[in-house]
C-alpha cells in the first residue's frame, strides 16, 4: 500500500484537503489508503460511490456487477458514456476510475453476488457498500456481512426519494431487522414495469453512502448506526429515524 511518509509530497498534495481536516489528517488518510471496500452494483448508486471512494484514496476497491451498459443507464449512471453502451460495467468502471486515480487497486467481478460466492468475495474486504437494486442481493449482503463481521453501508432509491443506513457495525442492527424477509410489501414492481427515478437521486444518496464509508474508515463523525436517513428531493424534506 502507499505510505504517507514525510518525503511523499505527491500524496500529501493529492490529499491535502483531507489532511487539513482535523477529523481526518494524515492518520485518517493513511487509513483510507490501507482500506478495502467492496461495491455491490456499479449503476446509479454505484457510480458516485465508486468515483468518490476512488478520489478519496481508498486503496482497494472491488466492483461486482454482471450487467452491461445500456442507453437507459446514461440518465443517472455517471460513470458511463455513450461509447460504453454494450460494454461490461465493471470493466468500464475500472478503466474510468484508474484514470481518476492510477494508484488504486481495483478488482472486478462480472457476476452477480450469490450465496455461492458471497463468503469468498466479501471476506477480502473491510466494508461492503450496497449499490444494488434488488432485495435478494441485499439479504445476501446482510447475511454474509453478519457472518463475517463486516459493516454494510446500505442505500436505496425510488422516484424522488432515497434512504441510507449502516448495518452490522459496532453491534448495530441488521438490514433484515429493519426489513424482514417475510414482509410482503417489499415485493418487486408489478408487470415488470421499470420504476421511474429522477437522475440526480442516486447521485445524492450514493455520495452520502461514500461519506459513511469514509467516516467508518477514518473514525470521524457520527455514523448512521441504528438510524435510517430518508430524503425526498421533490420536497427537500429529510428525516432520521431511530431503528
Amino acid at each position: 500500500m502507499e505510505r504517507l511518509g514525510s518525503s511523499d509530497e505527491h500524496l500529501k498534495e493529492r490529499y491535502v484537503r483531507h489532511i487539513n481536516l482535523k477529523e481526518i489528517g494524515i492518520v485518517g488518510q493513511q487509513k483510507l489508503l490501507d482500506s478495502s471496500v467492496l461495491l455491490v452494483g456499479v449503476g446509479g448508486l454505484g457510480s458516485p460511490i465508486a468515483l468518490y471512494l476512488a478520489a478519496a484514496g481508498v486503496g482497494r476497491i472491488g466492483l461486482i456487477d454482471s450487467d452491461i451498459v445500456s442507453l437507459s443507464n446514461l440518465q443517472r449512471q455517471v460513470l458511463y458514456r455513450e461509447s460504453d453502451i454494450g460494454k461490461s460495467k465493471v470493466d468500464t468502471a475500472k478503466s474510468r476510475l484508474l484514470k481518476l486515480n492510477s494508484n488504486l487497486k481495483i478488482d472486478t467481478y462480472p457476476i452477480r453476488l450469490t450465496k455461492d460466492n458471497a463468503e469468498e468475495i466479501i471476506s477480502n474486504y473491510d466494508i461492503v457498500v450496497d449499490g444494488c437494486d434488488n432485495f435478494e442481493t441485499r439479504y445476501c449482503i446482510d447475511e454474509f456481512c453478519d457472518r463475517l463481521s463486516k459493516p454494510y453501508v446500505y442505500g436505496s432509491i425510488g422516484e424522488f426519494k432515497g434512504q441510507i443506513s449502516v448495518f452490522n457495525y459496532r453491534e448495530g442492527r441488521r438490514y433484515s431487522d429493519l426489513f424482514p424477509r417475510n414482509d410482503s410489501s417489499r415485493l418487486s414492481t408489478v408487470n415488470n414495469v421499470l420504476p421511474g427515478v429522477m437522475g440526480v437521486v442516486p447521485g445524492v444518496i450514493g455520495t452520502m453512502q461514500a461519506a459513511e464509508v469514509i467516516k467508518i474508515i477514518t473514525g470521524s463523525g457520527d455514523v448512521l448506526i441504528n438510524k435510517l436517513l430518508m430524503i425526498d428531493l421533490l420536497t427537500m424534506n429529510q428525516m432520521v429515524l431511530e431503528i
